[in-house]
């Protein structure tokens, strides 16, 4: 928030004592010497066309215009053509040529000429308006220093000292009295800041310390939820690339959050007196451990922790383990396809070592079969050989002699 100071009073717009009594003497002295014949002198009553006048130069030049109302000295004197002004107090509207103009004060409106739905309600209020319209002022100089700007309303003493700006809405004494040029502004016992636009202020920092609004705790509603930083400036904080600089991965940032020691507690009677039970951080601890995660006062003390950060290094410490449990889930995935895969291929050599049992184990029987069939035959064949040696003739045995 820029630094607020307080304007000085703008009593240097007119100096109102001697002008005052200026104004007195005049009509006296020219009285005295017959040197005012051109101008109404102490005007009072119905002048026609609903105009009513009450004051030396009060609607002097009126001539076409109708339902103008002057009370006091030279309160719309320069109205001549236009209508329903209302000025009451001494050089009210005095310069005036604009319409539906109200102005109750000395030297309220005086400056106005071409503007028109003004109302000023004090002394010199939209003292310096020349072709602003629809304006309201209430209050000592409230809207003094505007000229041209429109749908001001200003209100209280000083209020909204705004020179061309536009829609703005200033209350409470000085309230608004730094805004000079923005537009769409309010200002609530706020001095707001020069030029800036589309900006609420409702209190002051330093002086206004708390702040009560009824409806709210009470009240269930969906939405974003609302942060404030070191200056009180309220708003949402965006999540958009497009309000980001220099982003890049948490990585192992956010490992600083296993450091800290969440506690319960109950705040000090001051301010919980129902003495409700807490969960959360004592800022001063997590300060130690990462001076980014916590949020300081006007004065620059610790004031409290930033719990959003806490939550976004929470979820970057889930995704890291999310993704650790995966990797493990994936190996052993892997590792129960390879068993199942091994266990097949076991499956499958037992079948094979049963077929090959079974194929030995006939193939022992074809060889018991042949060495039994091999046996007979063997035998035969010896019982063949037995009976042929038996069948040979005896051998015979020559003479010698022959």
């Amino acid at each position: 928030m820029p630094p607020q100071t307080t304007t000085p009073p703008v009593r240097n717009l007119m100096t109102r004592a001697p002008l005052r009594r200026a104004f007195l003497l005049i009509p006296l002295v020219l009285g005295c010497f017959g040197l005012w014949p051109t101008v109404r002198a102490l005007t009072e009553g119905d002048l026609g066309n609903a105009n009513t006048a009450e004051g030396a130069g009060a609607l002097a030049g009126i001539t076409t215009g109708t339902n103008n109302t002057a009370l006091g000295a030279g309160a719309l004197n320069s109205t001549t053509t236009t209508s329903w002004n209302t000025a009451t107090g001494a050089q009210a509207l005095k310069n005036n040529t604009g319409r539906n103009n109200t102005a109750d004060g000395f030297q309220a409106l005086i400056s106005n000429t071409t503007g028109n739905s003004n109302t000023a309600n004090g002394e010199a209020a939209l003292a310096r308006n020349t072709t602003g319209q629809n304006n309201t002022a209430n209050g000592f100089e409230a809207l003094a220093f505007n000229t041209a700007g429109n749908d001001n309303t200003g209100e209280g003493f000083h209020a909204l000292l705004n020179s061309t700006g536009n829609n703005n809405i200033a209350i409470g004494s000085n309230a608004g009295s730094n805004l000079t040029t923005g537009d769409n502004n309010i200002d609530i016992a706020a001095l707001g800041a020069a030029g800036e636009a589309a900006t609420v202020r409702i209190g002051t920092v330093g002086t206004h310390i708390k702040a009560f609004i009824a409806g709210i705790s009470v009240s269930a509603i969906t939405g974003t939820a609302v942060v404030i930083n070191n200056n009180g400036r309220l708003g949402v904080a965006s999540s958009s690339q497009r309000f980001k600089d220099q982003i890049k991965p948490m990585d192992k940032a956010s490992e600083a959050i296993l450091a800290l020691k969440p506690v319960t507690f109950r705040y000090k009677p001051e301010i919980d007196p129902e003495g409700t039970s807490q969960f959360g951080l004592v800022a001063e601890q997590v300060e130690k451990i990462n001076p980014a995660l916590v949020t300081r006062d006007a004065e620059g003390k610790i004031f409290t922790v930033r719990y959003e950060a806490v939550n976004a290094m929470l979820l970057n410490e889930f995704l890291k383990q999310h993704c650790r449990v995966k990797e493990q889930e994936r190996k052993i995935q892997e590792q129960e396809a390879t068993i199942t895969q091994l266990r097949s291929t076991d499956a499958k050599q037992e079948v094979t070592i049963t077929q090959l049992k079974s194929t030995d184990t006939l193939q022992q029987q074809e060889i018991q079969a042949l060495t039994a069939s091999l046996r007979k035959q063997a035998s035969l064949i010896q019982k063949v050989s037995e009976q042929l040696e038996l069948s040979k003739p005896a051998p015979q045995i020559a003479a010698n002699d022959q």
